[in-house]
């Protein structure tokens, strides 16, 4: 058996309902998403700073660099410094003399500024204090002069960057928590038809037929597959009435055989009855479990086209005249004289001859237990469909009967006084439209039933 696809989610992952699993899976996704975008908001905001601390060194060291000139090959400052610039921590060497210097600096800055003297543009950067130190070298005409080194602390930006990626963090966990409550919330609601349908399907039993979802016209995943599902609870529920309806059929179709075989089978063993009175009832016994093996033979032919077999060919009339065989006791009991009149060219029916017989079996039947002298069989053709007529002198259907009567277990009003379970019609429909045919009952003097069954060119 398939399994589904959240059987593959990783296994921290397979905790849970289903609406744990599908808010964690969100979850986690936004989770990285948010992750992605804070690390990337936190890398660029560190190099931004750090461009920063470069500008304000690189504008110091511009700007003390104006304030110099070369004065008789030596070089001197054209301004005195202001408190200011002391508070910059800027240092303008002549060689390695110091011409100005900030008043309170850290040693060790001052260390790093003084071995900046005298070489090139460099930059070096400080830990304890976090401090960044820049020295440009002053140069008139190619010829060096001294240097300009600047420094500034690091810990202002620093504490930026810590506070911003707390806040981050902070912003990331606030977020994370969110989605996973609002997922939680959308995915319960959304599944909310699945539960429903969900206790629904716990509450029907096999009784429930009719029983269906029913969330009206698909319009997304899950009320498609309520509709999938209704579709396949239509699907089981006519299999299950096919199979009640075939059960009814078959205990319909076997009983008069049955009674007739065990009432034979009594009267044997009752009282002793001459050789040919013997002979007369295994005849009867024998006719009767023909009969039998028909309804079972024609049963079997109705399933092999339910599975989409090749049905095979024959002629109506043949058929129609088993058929009116199969009447024979009936209508010799009544002294109904059964006429079947088939076309001058013979109408052969893309049906097996058993189904053909079945089908036409409860229309002469009927005509032999309702008419009053003669039942008549008409074959004809029409298009691409064999037209078959069974006619009687009884009393006919009324209007109102003509669609109930093919009802399992319906009979008409003129049938008040006979036996039968009333399946036979409802079984000469059925099989008829299987094979792409139909039965019909017609209103006027007399019965009249017309079946239809698809022609074969063969």
């Amino acid at each position: 058996m398939a399994r589904i696809g959240l059987s593959r989610l990783p296994p921290a992952l397979r905790v849970g309902g289903l609406r744990t699993r599908l808010s964690l899976s969100v979850t986690l996704l936004v989770a990285l998403a948010i992750a992605a975008m804070a690390i990337v908001f936190n890398v660029v905001l560190a190099s931004r700073l750090s461009s920063d601390a470069d500008g304000l060194l690189r504008s110091r060291v511009a700007g003390e660099l104006a304030a110099l000139d070369v004065v008789g090959g030596r070089l001197r400052l054209s301004e005195a410094p202001d408190e200011a610039s002391i508070d910059t921590q800027l240092w303008v060497f002549a060689g390695r003399s110091e011409l100005e210097s900030p008043g309170s600096a850290p040693e060790s800055v001052r260390r790093a500024a003084r071995a900046l003297a005298g070489g090139p543009t460099r930059r070096v950067e400080l830990s304890n204090p976090d401090v960044r130190v820049l020295a440009v070298p002053v140069e008139r005409g190619g010829r060096l002069f001294g240097t300009v080194v600047a420094a500034v602390s690091l810990k202002p930006y620093e504490d930026t960057e810590r506070t911003a990626l707390i806040s981050s963090i902070i912003l990331c966990l606030a977020l994370v928590a969110f989605v996973f409550a609002t997922s939680r919330w959308a995915v319960a609601r959304a599944l909310n038809p699945v539960s429903t349908m969900t206790a629904q399907a716990a509450r029907w039993s096999e009784a429930d037929l009719d029983r269906r979802f029913d969330l009206g016209p698909p319009h997304d995943e899950l009320t498609q597959l309520a509709a999938t599902l209704d579709g396949l609870l239509e699907r089981l529920a006519g299999a299950l009435r096919h199979e009640q309806r075939l059960s009814a059929e078959i205990s319909h179709e076997l009983r008069t055989p049955l009674a007739k075989i065990r009432a034979e089978a009594e009267i044997a063993l009752r009282r002793r009855r001459t050789p040919g009175a013997y002979r007369e009832a295994l005849a009867t016994v024998l006719s009767s479990a023909e009969r039998m093996s028909a309804v079972v033979d024609t049963l079997l032919v109705a399933a092999r086209k339910d599975a989409g077999v090749e049905p095979a060919r024959c002629d109506a009339a043949a058929a129609a005249a088993a058929a009116a065989a199969m009447c024979s006791e009936l209508s010799e009991r009544r002294g109904i004289t059964v006429r079947v009149d088939g076309s001058d060219h013979g109408v052969r029916v893309a049906a097996d001859a058993e189904l053909v017989e079945r089908v036409l079996f409860p229309l002469i039947e009927n005509g032999c237990r309702y008419a009053s002298n003669e039942v008549s069989v008409q074959i004809g053709s029409r298009g691409r469909q064999c037209v078959i007529v069974v006619r009687d002198d009884g009393p006919g259907v009324a209007e109102d009967e003509l669609g109930r009567i093919f009802d399992p277990g319906e009979r008409g009003r003129a049938s008040s006084d006979a036996t039968g379970a009333g399946l036979g019609l409802a079984l000469a429909r059925r099989l008829a439209r299987q094979v792409g045919g139909d039965v019909i009952a017609e209103p006027g003097d007399g019965g009249r039933f017309t079946a239809t069954l698809p022609r074969s060119d063969g």
